[in-house]
């Protein structure tokens, strides 16, 4: 929603919005263009009455600004149908999907695409650091780069936000089953899947994660050729001889595609950051441009806040934020910095948020994912009082299951006590990782600052 405002005030509208609890990246965003957030959310705040109201997919019957657009019969219309109307339509819509690596991977071919020539617009669920915004307009013709969420529209229309989106290029880069609270299985997240797919069309381009059993069988439902990529030897684009950079924040990789093995660098850590790189390369390959172009825009590429982000000015102690709740990210997020940092001691600092992390759904995957982790400290389960205690993640047993694998687990109630115990423990060498897909209380940055100051 941010990002499309920032879309529409740079087009010449008049912007306010409402929200709360709102927090960076996004909000430093709007106040940087100006954009006025009002707060709580009021009847008030419609008027003088707007041309338009665009309803974001959290707000639902009862929101008092709601309720006042159905009553005043306002022009009302979803974030993902305006984008579709006003940005995608006229363009070559180049969507990208999957349960992770959606945001990286957007920013990563917008970064690519732009740097390369290409008109490029593009929208993504986060602050890409090449362009200081999370969104940029184009003329009509160019490429539209957009993120893919399958999160539904609103509450007026349960389908997934990207069956919008008009793809003629589509990357689904994992499907996993995630967002409990709108899908009640996996076979509901491959029927929104294909139900894009039946929009794609038939000189369109599928890129899929060919070690993804579930998003290739997904794939096979479109009506448009799709390429697989991967680290299996029957992808059609195969990636080889993975490493970390010597002496540098990144990674090299080979790559087999159409019978020529070449060799990239990106400034990534991380196979999942190697996959996300892949679908950019492979897409820019399919427009035309050619692979030193491609490689000279990703080594300048500048990764996206809250994706592996260091925040620590030394490298002393590092501390890193980043974005995953799902057990996939977090066992990702962990090993890339274990494999950059073989010797180091690792402390995972977690926050259970969203609508399927705080429930068991993943209970039984998740001491796997802090498997590679040296110390792992939980946080309270966010609004655990609205979850029955039988539906909860159960933190004790996490805790237990970590111990039996040697690895020092707790949870601590306060922020402050968090990082007070990163302040103590923290040693010269050792990395600090904090996930959550909220604020957390900005625990992230102060314990970054008290690190600076350590060392």
């Amino acid at each position: 929603m941010a990002s499309l405002a920032v879309l529409l005030k740079n087009r010449g509208h008049r912007i306010t919005g409402s929200d709360e609890n709102i927090y960076p990246p996004m909000s430093d965003l709007l106040a940087e263009n100006g954009i006025e957030v009002f707060t709580p959310y009021h009847r008030d705040n419609l008027k003088p009455h707007p041309d338009f109201v665009v309803l974001g997919n959290v707000l639902s019957r009862g929101n008092p600004e709601v309720e006042y657009a159905l009553e005043s019969h306002l022009h009302y219309l979803s974030m993902a149908e305006l984008l579709k109307n006003e940005f995608i339509r006229g363009n070559k819509s180049v969507v990208i999907t999957g349960t992770h690596g959606k945001t990286t991977t957007t920013s990563l071919a917008a970064h690519v695409f732009h740097q390369c020539g290409k008109p490029t617009g593009f929208m993504v669920g986060g602050v890409p650091e090449n362009f200081g915004t999370s969104s940029k307009d184009v003329e009509k013709g160019g490429y539209f780069i957009v993120e893919g969420d399958e999160y539904d529209t609103s509450f007026f229309d349960k389908r997934s936000k990207f069956f919008h989106y008009l793809p003629d290029l589509l990357v689904i880069n994992n499907i996993e089953f995630d967002h409990a609270d709108i899908f009640s299985s996996i076979d509901d997240i491959k029927r929104s899947f294909s139900l894009m797919l039946r929009q794609m069309p038939g000189n369109g381009l599928i890129l899929v994660n060919g070690d993804d059993d579930i998003a290739v069988e997904v794939a096979k439902t479109g009506f448009s050729p799709y390429i697989t990529f991967g680290t299996g030897e029957d992808c059609d684009a195969v990636i080889r001889s993975q490493q970390p950079l010597v002496g540098e924040l990144g990674m090299k990789f080979n790559l087999l595609f159409e019978e020529k093995e070449s060799s990239w660098k990106i400034p990534l850590l991380g196979e999942f950051n190697i996959r996300n790189a892949t679908a950019a390369i492979l897409l820019a390959l399919n427009q035309g441009i050619s692979p030193g172009a491609i490689q000279s825009a990703l080594s300048g590429f500048k990764n996206v806040k809250r994706r592996l982000q260091q925040l620590t000015r030394t490298n002393e102690i590092r501390v890193f934020d980043d974005f995953a709740h799902h057990p996939t990210a977090i066992e990702g997020t962990i090993a890339a910095i274990r494999n950059a940092w073989p010797q180091a001691r690792i402390h995972a600092i977690f926050e259970a948020r969203s609508n399927t992390a705080v429930r068991r759904y993943h209970q039984n995957k998740m001491a796997r994912a802090f498997s590679q982790a040296d110390t792992v400290t939980f946080y309270k389960l966010h609004r655990e009082q609205n979850i029955p205690p039988e539906e909860r993640l159960d933190v004790k047993q996490l805790i237990s299951e970590l111990g039996a694998r040697d690895i020092f687990a707790q949870q601590l109630e306060s922020h402050d006590s968090i990082v007070e115990y990163c302040v103590n423990t923290a040693k010269p060498s050792d990395i600090v990782v904090v996930m959550s897909n909220g604020a957390f209380g900005g625990i992230q940055y102060r314990i970054a600052e008290e690190m600076d100051k350590k060392c």
